[in-house]
C-alpha cells in the first residue's frame, strides 16, 4: 500500500481501463495503450485469441501486478491509491481452476465471510445448485475436503466457488473462464447460478464458449 492510501468503504462496481500498458518482462509489453468502462452493474465479456493476455487485464482490476502506464480504476478510484484490503473486499474472483481448502464444506464457501451463518451458506449453495449434491455427502456441510477439494469433480468444485462468491457478496464478480473444464449438463448449472451471481453486480467475464457470453452487456475484444 501507498503510505497515504485510502480504505475504498463503498464501490458502486465502475471499471475503467485509460490508455494501459503492462508487461511481465522489461521491454515486452502484453497490453498496449488498452482503453474500456464497465459501467455499474453491467456485464462485460473479454474474448480473443489464446496469447491475447485476458487474465493479465483481470489481475489488474485486483491489482495483482502494477501497470506501466495508464490507470486502471475500480469505483472511480486508481487502484493503487486505495487499500490492498479494501479493494478485495469489493472485487470477487471465480477462476478456471477452483481453489478449495483442507477443511468442511460449510468453512470452504463462507472462506471470505468467516462469520456468514449456515443459513446464508446454504441458501448460496442452493441458488448455485450446489445444495443436492452437498446434501449428499457423507456429513452434509460438515463433509471434510481433500486438499484441493480431490474428492469432489470438477464441476463440483466450481459450483462450490461459486457459492463462496455469492458468500462474498463484492460488487465487482471477475469470471476467468469459469466454465472451461465443465460438461454440458454442469454447465447449464452453471448459467443459472452466473445469471443468479450477477444480479446487481458489475461482471468482467473472460470465456472461449458462446453460451458463457452470450447473456452479456457487451463483448470486448483484444488481439495483437
Amino acid at each position: 500500500d501507498k503510505p497515504d492510501a485510502i480504505d475504498m468503504v463503498t464501490c458502486e462496481g465502475s471499471i475503467e481501463f485509460r490508455a494501459v500498458t503492462f508487461g511481465y518482462l522489461k521491454n515486452q509489453p502484453v497490453l498496449r495503450n488498452v482503453s474500456f468502462n464497465v459501467a455499474p452493474g453491467e456485464t462485460v465479456a473479454l474474448v480473443g485469441p489464446t496469447g491475447s493476455y485476458k487474465p493479465s487485464a483481470t489481475a489488474l482490476v485486483h491489482r495483482f501486478y502494477d501497470i506501466w502506464d495508464g490507470a486502471v480504476l475500480v469505483g472511480g478510484h486508481d487502484v493503487r491509491d486505495v487499500t490492498q484490503q479494501s479493494l478485495g473486499q469489493h472485487v470477487a474472483m471465480v477462476l478456471q481452476e477452483p481453489f478449495l481448502f483442507t477443511g468442511t464444506v460449510f468453512d470452504n464457501i463462507r472462506y471470505r465471510c468467516t462469520d456468514a451463518s449456515r443459513e446464508t451458506v446454504i441458501e448460496a449453495a442452493k441458488a448455485v445448485g450446489a445444495h443436492e449434491f452437498i446434501e449428499k455427502l457423507a456429513d452434509g456441510y460438515d463433509s471434510i475436503l481433500e486438499q484441493r477439494g480431490a474428492n469432489l469433480s470438477l464441476g463440483q468444485r466450481q459450483l462450490l466457488s461459486f457459492a463462496r462468491a455469492i458468500v462474498a457478496d463484492a460488487k465487482i464478480l471477475i469470471l476467468d473462464e469459469a466454465t472451461a473444464n465443465i460438461d454440458s449438463y454442469t454447465e447449464m448449472q452453471i448459467q443459472t447460478a452466473l445469471a443468479k451471481l450477477l444480479e446487481g453486480r458489475t461482471g468482467l467475464v473472460i470465456a472461449h464458449r458462446l453460451a458463457t457470453i452470450r447473456g452479456c452487456d457487451r463483448i470486448i475484444v483484444l488481439q495483437d
